[in-house]
């Protein structure tokens, strides 16, 4: 292990700990700004589609046994596993939501593909959950500060592979100019993919790397409900919804598609590596 990788799960931890909102900030929110709703993961994975097309869904179906099994960590509505329904002889999806597991569960069923949903967080739920040949993780890494035990859980989960994709930077890093307008609050600017890689190769893990632009980017049908979704994000009151309304259109978010999106294609990587499950 070189100088440069030393510490790394400790600089994923610390700079993930940065992200976390001012208490006072916090105290005052209204609502939670956690969560994502439902219909924004049921779209993402309407979406993708029952086939591989993403740099992540073909790695996924390269590993994959005719029949195989698929194993959807933090699996939202299924975007990351739904592509793979051609070729498997099952999905087992695991989201702490009930609602999204139901979502994920009623897309498998129209899909005509067997299908299991487990809900918990990972990696607590691991043990109720078996092997599959290939373990699918998207979009969750940043939610990960201590991403030890979650990579080793997902790593011992495969026969085959693991893909895990994430965005090159924080998710949340797009909404700094909104923090800085409605809180006078600088945010961090990391941790990003490489950051991940680091980590994940200090665990002793061969990861294999793909960067790529994402056409299909994450938004929102409605406006809206974008504007909801981002005043919640920014710990603010309902009746700021004209002023975020107004922000947002400022920063360049435009219809796509028919679906509303901020600024340009999404920088995304693919990470994959061996799994060690028998």
């Amino acid at each position: 292990m070189d100088g440069r990788e030393s510490g790394a799960l400790e600089r994923w931890r610390e700079q993930l700990e940065g992200w976390a909102i001012p208490a006072e900030i916090l105290a005052a929110a209204p609502e939670s700004p956690w969560g994502f709703p439902v219909g924004l993961f049921r779209s993402r994975a309407r979406r993708a589609g029952s086939r591989p097309v993403t740099p992540s869904n073909l790695e996924a179906a390269r590993h994959l046994p005719p029949g195989g099994s698929v194993l959807d960590v933090g699996a939202g509505g299924g975007a990351a596993s739904l592509p793979l329904a051609t070729e498997a002889g099952r999905l087992v999806a695991v989201d702490e939501s009930p609602e999204m597991v139901a979502s994920f569960l009623a897309a498998a069923e129209a899909a005509g593909v067997p299908a299991e949903g487990v809900e918990g967080r990972w990696p607590e739920v691991a043990g109720r959950v078996g092997p599959a040949d290939v373990v699918v993780c998207h979009h969750v890494l940043y939610n990960v500060a201590d991403l030890a035990p979650f990579a080793a859980a997902l790593t011992g989960h495969a026969r085959r592979r693991v893909v895990a994709e994430l965005t090159d930077r924080h998710p949340l890093a797009g909404l700094a100019p909104l923090w800085r307008r409605f809180h006078d609050l600088e945010r961090p600017d990391g941790p990003g993919a490489g950051d991940a890689v680091a980590a994940l190769a200090e665990l002793g893990l061969e990861v294999d790397r793909r960067d790529w632009e994402n056409q299909d980017r994450f938004g929102f049908d409605d406006f809206d409900e974008l504007v909801a979704f981002t005043r919640r994000r920014l710990c603010l009151p309902a009746r700021s919804d004209p002023e975020v309304a107004e922000a947002l259109l400022e920063q360049g978010t435009h219809r796509v598609d028919g679906v509303w999106v901020s600024g340009q294609p999404r920088r995304v990587t693919t990470l994959s590596w061996p799994g060690s499950a028998s």
